[in-house]
């Protein structure tokens, strides 16, 4: 029987990805004027400028979860339990490399005239808020806003704020907790392995655009996602991405109910 990824804080399993197609990389619009997260949709597809960002409004189409458990069913991503066994060695360097990305990240959007939207987020933005006990989420929905600090090349945006999107957090029958950004142009699913008393580490990929499914962790290089996921308050958590292989230096996913 293959292993299942057990999760040390609350006995609970790692997360499950499905596949998916490549897309075109995201572009770097703001979000003020385009209301998505900076993905522009495939030409062959007609988008809607409307969807997509709200949980009370339209939204593009959700990937529905379900199919992805049913063909991990031997176990997630290899069956461990220790992400270093299944994240690309830069992946894992650019984790060990986060305390540099929240310092560099601030740093730019306070430089270049967004220090109070930055000081205005409170413990989102401290490097140093993340609590111990009780890291997993529960199963359910949830409200869920992306946060982009510094810019990849200093040349795009230095801070990005998105209104809320949809998220989820599943546990699936065979033991393995999924976390997924089901809306917007920058949808993210992925696993949690336990690391310390106050964090998991978060692999996943993205799908873009008006994609169907996801992809699955080290299917494609420039959709894989490597984090921190902690949390920061009663009914609150964070997950945060340090370099992640578009726009920002660092990006934060803010999870409440």
């Amino acid at each position: 029987m293959t292993a299942r990824p057990v999760l040390a804080v609350a006995g609970v399993a790692a997360l499950v990805l499905a596949a998916c197609s490549q897309n075109p990389a995201p572009s770097t619009e703001d979000p003020q004027t385009t209301p998505q997260d900076g993905v522009t949709p495939p030409a062959s597809a007609p988008h809607d400028p409307a969807a997509g960002d709200s949980l009370s409004g339209p939204t593009p189409p959700v990937v529905d979860p379900a199919p992805a458990v049913a063909s991990q069913a031997p176990g997630a991503q290899g069956g461990s339990s220790d992400w270093r066994q299944v994240s690309r060695t830069a992946d894992a360097s650019a984790l060990g490399r986060l305390d540099q990305a929240w310092r560099l990240g601030r740093a730019e959007a306070e430089d270049k005239g967004f220090a109070d939207q930055v000081e205005a987020l409170g413990p989102l933005v401290d490097p140093n808020a993340a609590l111990t006990g009780r890291l997993q989420p529960p199963p359910g929905t949830y409200r869920c806003r992306t946060i982009k600090l510094g810019s990849k090349d200093e040349k795009g945006p230095a801070f990005l704020s998105y209104p809320n999107f949809r998220c989820t957090v599943e546990l699936t029958p065979g033991g393995d907790l999924i976390l997924t950004k089901a809306t917007g142009s920058q949808r993210s699913r992925g696993l949690l392995y336990p690391h310390s008393d106050n964090q998991l580490v978060f692999l996943g990929a993205q799908a873009w655009g008006d994609e169907a499914t996801y992809p699955t962790y080290g299917q494609t290089r420039d959709r894989d996602q490597i984090g921190v996921f902690e949390r920061i308050g009663p009914q609150r958590w964070r997950l945060v991405i340090p370099w992640p292989k578009q726009e920002a230096k660092l990006e934060i996913l803010e999870l409440t109910r």
